[in-house]
């Protein structure tokens, strides 16, 4: 197997061989959503603050599980870089 084969097979396929791009969502990645819907339902303050947080925090629990135990480079790049986006919001905005 050639070195560009080999890596294109570790970016974008599992232990199987079979490519996973997406998944079915995970608890993390469901609680993201819900807690963002509802978030999106209330008006400023407390409450819709403390959601966007929860929400946030559950994004970041999935980007995590995805850098360290996504099943090929893809996921675990692009969990990485679901968490530099989180920490960049944070300084930024």
């Amino acid at each position: 197997m050639t070195k560009l084969k080999y890596l294109l097979h570790k970016t974008f396929k599992d232990k199987e061989g079979h490519i996973v791009i997406a998944q079915y969502p995970n608890l993390p990645l469901f609680g993201w959503i819900l807690l963002e819907l509802v978030s999106l339902t209330l008006r400023k303050g407390h409450d819709k603050t403390a959601f966007q947080d929860l929400a946030t925090a559950s994004l970041f629990t999935w980007a995590y599980l995805e850098i360290s135990k996504g099943v090929n480079y893809y996921r675990r790049i692009f969990g990485l870089v679901v968490i530099v986006v989180i920490i960049l919001s944070y300084f930024m905005g």
